[in-house]
């Protein structure tokens, strides 16, 4: 039997995208021959590959198993047809699509692009926000690079920590914290809390850390970015806990103040995440060794100094 490497192409994209018409958009062609090549990938495993359920489609046992296999399969085909050439940044023309964590963006966003304009300037980079849900973007092909603290658990993306960032209090200048010698963890259980979640959560690790404490905190209010939880902090007495990094480029003469966490909490870590078919991409590597460098340069931390008169509330 000879083998047609276009079924496979289509193989992997109709397993990724669950969806003819989502598969058919991936590649660019109509739904009709979608549909046509779906027949032909079930003649020739002798499976369903894809089973209609109500209004979706779901893969079948067979299809789920060796969807990584095809994943890997693809992979080696494209490295074999596509041989590795030395990379020229003065004429690279590619678009990435980069997907970071807000205050990453503002922390390396900008020394990311400067770099890249500076080595290829015919490399454009699209920043799109973090979804409030998980989303198979790096998979699917839709993300190429992301940056957060919590990577995509799957055994086909890569996930490398590149830093970390000790957590630490912000709140306005002449908020009562700011006017204690020590700030204790009975004291900041006792202030009123913003939380930084996309999902809306009101709880997570502070919670459990004052509850070990016999403490419990009121959270008022949660926010999906930390730029717009810092915005709510300048207007009210309220206090937030975020790493240290986010807050090195936002707290100069924007009305805040940085104090220490009187909890035993661990540094917020800082990955870098892609999906393995651009393990040996040499532009993505490129990319990658950009982000890496722009995510780890670090400037000295400058925290409040303690207040003078040591008054206690």
């Amino acid at each position: 039997m000879q083998l047609d490497l276009n079924l496979l192409t289509a193989l992997d994209a109709l397993l990724e995208e669950e969806s003819v018409a989502g598969a058919a958009a991936r590649l660019h062609v109509t739904a009709p021959a979608m549909s046509r090549s779906l027949g032909r990938i079930r003649r020739t495993t002798g499976d369903q590959i894809l089973v209609r359920t109500g209004r979706t489609m779901t893969p079948t046992p067979y299809a789920i198993a060796v969807r990584e296999q095809v994943h890997e399969l693809l992979h080696q085909v494209q490295g074999v047809l596509a041989p590795s050439r030395e990379l020229d940044l003065a004429t690279l023309e590619r678009t990435f699509t980069l997907r970071w964590h807000d205050s990453l963006l503002s922390l390396s966003g900008p020394a990311l692009l400067s770099a890249v304009r500076a080595q290829a300037p015919g490399v454009r980079l699209r920043f799109v926000a973090e979804t409030a849900t998980d989303t198979p973007g790096l998979r699917r092909g839709e993300v190429d690079l992301e940056a957060n603290a919590n990577p995509v658990s799957a055994p086909d993306i890569r996930a490398e920590k590149v830093g970390e960032s000790p957590l630490v209090i912000a709140v306005r200048e002449g908020h009562p914290l700011t006017r204690v010698k020590t700030v204790t963890a009975k004291r900041y259980a006792a202030a009123g809390h913003i939380s930084v979640s996309r999902r809306g959560n009101l709880s997570n690790a502070i919670d459990d850390a004052l509850a070990q404490l016999g403490l419990t905190r009121t959270v008022v209010a949660t926010a999906p970015t930390e730029a717009a939880a810092l915005d709510f902090v300048r207007g009210c007495d309220l206090v937030v806990c975020l790493p240290e990094a986010t807050l090195r480029s936002a707290v100069a003469g924007s009305g805040l103040a940085v104090l220490p966490v009187p909890l035993d909490l661990p540094s917020a870590p800082i990955h870098l995440s892609w999906h393995q078919r651009y393990d040996t991409d040499q532009a993505h590597t490129w990319l990658r060794d950009l982000a890496r460098a722009a995510l780890t340069t670090r400037t000295p931390p400058q925290p409040n100094p303690e207040p003078a008169d040591g008054t206690a509330t």
